[in-house]
């Protein structure tokens, strides 16, 4: 076997994990962020403090909001219920009375009946409306 001089050689290096770069730059960017920031650690305290309760009111107006627009819509559904009960009972009432009304007309009726039938038995003849019947 010939050997050639000429041949390509492949040279691989090992180097270190990447971690240390990492931490190298997370320390830079975190001493560039010190250096630039607008304001002091406990000016940014304060003014995080202060979003934090304009959060908190905003979602309590919100909430009382929720509430008020759920506490409206269950009195309308109240109303609207009392109402459709009122009218039930107004037709209930309405209906007892006229059965009422026919009943006693009914009534009437039957007795007036039977008052021409006792009159016809007692004269030996029909009653008016009654024909004979037939043999």
């Amino acid at each position: 076997m010939a050997r050639h001089e000429d041949d390509d050689v492949v040279v691989v290096e090992k180097h270190g994990s990447a971690v240390g770069p990492f931490l190298i730059g997370l320390a830079l960017g975190g001493a560039l962020a010190l250096l630039f920031a607008p304001m002091s650690g406990r000016a940014l305290r304060g003014e995080l403090t202060q979003r934090g309760r304009k959060l908190r009111d905003l979602a309590s107006e919100r909430a009382e909001e929720l509430e008020e627009m759920v506490s409206d819509g269950y009195r309308r559904a109240r109303a609207r219920v009392e109402e459709k009960v009122d009218d039930a009972r107004r037709t209930v009432r309405d209906v007892a009375d006229a059965s009422r009304a026919a009943a006693g007309t009914a009534r009437d009726e039957l007795e007036r009946r039977l008052a021409e039938a006792r009159e016809a038995r007692r004269a030996g003849t029909r009653p008016s409306g009654e024909e004979e019947p037939v043999a």
